[in-house]
C-alpha cells in the first residue's frame, strides 16, 4: 500500500473585520476583543443590525480598478487573503500544473447580485459565479492544475480546506491554495436571517452580541471576509525549509440528512464527523488537545454541537473556544477561517477565550474556553463546521514536531 504523503501549512491570509492578517486576527482572539459593531445594510437607513463589516477594506495594490469592476466584493477579499497567503509561504515553489486552488463560498456574488437587480450589465452574471474566486486566484497566481468551487452553505470553508488535503494525498497537486470567502452584507439576506430567528437584529452592546454557548445568546452576527490557507505535501516544505504553520492530518465529512435548516437535534451527524475526521487523522479523541467549535450562537445548533462533542469525548471536557464570539458568521468563509484559527492555536500552544461568555447555557455541558486564552499542550486540535443543508465538515490539525 502506498504511503500517503503528508500535508503541511505553510501559509495563511486573511481579510476579516477582526484583522486583515493573520498576526492582527490572533491579537483579537486573544484578547476576546468581538468584531463586531451597528452596521447599517441599506441606503435608507432601515436595516441596522449587529454585524462584523471590513470597513476599511481596499483592494488596491492586488487588484487594478478594472479588474476591481469585474470581480464581486467577496472575490476581491478572495484575492488579497490567498495572495497573502502565498507571500507567507514564500511563494508557489512548483510549477504551474503541479498547482491548484479550491475555494469555497456560501453565497457568491451576491452583492453584485443585488445591486445589479433590474440594471445588470455586461458582467453582470462573471460577477455573481461561485467559481469566480477560483477564476481570479488561479489566474493570479498562475495555476493551471485543479481549480474547484465547493458551496456547502456555512461548511463551504472546511470542505475546500479538505478536499485541498486529499488533492495532495491523491498525487494531484503538490501546492493547494485553499480557504473561503463571502460578502453577504446585503439588506435581503440580513432582513432574511433575522426574520427567521438565527441572526442577532437587537443588542444594547454590540461588541456582546455574538455569544455562542451563553444561555442569553440570541442567534449569529454576519460577517464578512476571506481566509486561504496554503498546504504543501510536507516532504516538499522540508526540503526547501519552508516555515511551517501545522500539519493537517485529517478530514471527515457527513450529511445529516434530516433538515433543510435544523441539524439532527443529538448531533449524531456531527459526531460522525469528528470520528471520521480523527481516524483519518490517525487518532482518536483522548489525544485531542482542543476542540475549534462552530459555535453559531443559535439554540439549535449549539445545544446539538454540545451533545455531539460530549457523546464522542464523554466525561473528558476537552476545552472548547468558538471563535465566531469575535469574529462573527462569515457562512461560506466561517469554516476556512476558523481553519486558520485552528492552525494559529496549534502553532501558538494557546486555545482562545470565547468572547462575551457570561453563563453557560446548562444544557452545553462544555468546557468552555472564557476569559484568558488557555495553554494546551502539543496534540491534534479538531476544527467544526456545520451547515444549513446537513453538511458536516471537520478538519484536524496538529504540531509539525508531532
Amino acid at each position: 500500500m502506498t504511503r500517503r504523503p503528508a500535508v503541511a501549512v505553510t501559509g495563511l491570509g486573511v481579510r476579516c473585520a477582526a484583522g486583515a492578517t493573520p498576526v492582527a486576527l490572533w491579537e483579537s482572539l486573544v484578547q476576546g476583543r468581538s468584531a463586531t459593531s451597528l452596521h447599517t445594510f441599506d441606503d435608507e437607513g432601515t436595516v441596522v443590525y449587529p454585524a462584523c463589516p471590513m470597513t476599511d477594506f481596499d483592494p488596491a495594490g492586488y487588484l487594478a480598478p478594472k479588474e476591481m469592476r469585474r470581480a464581486d466584493r467577496s472575490v476581491q477579499m478572495a484575492v488579497c487573503a490567498a495572495v497573502d497567503a502565498v507571500a507567507d509561504a514564500g511563494g508557489l515553489q512548483v510549477e504551474p500544473a503541479r498547482r491548484a486552488v479550491v475555494t469555497g463560498t456560501g453565497y457568491g456574488g451576491v452583492i453584485s447580485q443585488e445591486n445589479g437587480i433590474g440594471h445588470p450589465d455586461v458582467l453582470y452574471a462573471p460577477r455573481l459565479m461561485h467559481n469566480a474566486g477560483a477564476y481570479w486566484i488561479s489566474a493570479r497566481l498562475g495555476i493551471t492544475g485543479p481549480s474547484l468551487t465547493v458551496s456547502t452553505a456555512c461548511a463551504s470553508g472546511t470542505h475546500a480546506v479538505g478536499e485541498a488535503m486529499q488533492m495532495i494525498r491523491a498525487g494531484c497537486a503538490d501546492v493547494v491554495v485553499a480557504g473561503g470567502h463571502d460578502s453577504p452584507l446585503t439588506p435581503t439576506t440580513a432582513l432574511a436571517f433575522g426574520r427567521a430567528g438565527a441572526m442577532v437584529t437587537e443588542c444594547a452592546d454590540p461588541t456582546a452580541a455574538s455569544r455562542p454557548f451563553d444561555i442569553g445568546r440570541q442567534g449569529f452576527v454576519l460577517a464578512e471576509g476571506a481566509a486561504f490557507l496554503v498546504l504543501e505535501r510536507l516532504d516538499l516544505a522540508q526540503a526547501r525549509g519552508a516555515r511551517i504553520h501545522a500539519t493537517l492530518t485529517g478530514y471527515g465529512r457527513t450529511s445529516d440528512a434530516h433538515h433543510l435548516t435544523a441539524p439532527h437535534p443529538d448531533g449524531a451527524g456531527a459526531r460522525a464527523c469528528m470520528e471520521q475526521a480523527l481516524a483519518d487523522a490517525g487518532t482518536t479523541a483522548e489525544a485531542v488537545t482542543y476542540v475549534n467549535a462552530h459555535g453559531t450562537g443559535t439554540e439549535l445548533n449549539d445545544i446539538a454541537e454540545a451533545q455531539a462533542i460530549t457523546a464522542l469525548f464523554g466525561p473528558r471536557r476537552v476545552p472548547v473556544t468558538a471563535p465566531k464570539s469575535v469574529t462573527g458568521h462569515g457562512l461560506g468563509l466561517a469554516g476556512a477561517l476558523e481553519a486558520v484559527i485552528a492552525a494559529l492555536s496549534v502553532r501558538e500552544g494557546l486555545a482562545p477565550p470565547t468572547a462575551s461568555l457570561t453563563r453557560l447555557d446548562p444544557r452545553c455541558e462544555l468546557d468552555v474556553v472564557a476569559g484568558e486564552p488557555r495553554k494546551i499542550p502539543n496534540g491534534p486540535v479538531i476544527s467544526n463546521s456545520f451547515a444549513f443543508g446537513g453538511h458536516n465538515a471537520c478538519v484536524v490539525f496538529d504540531s509539525p514536531h508531532g
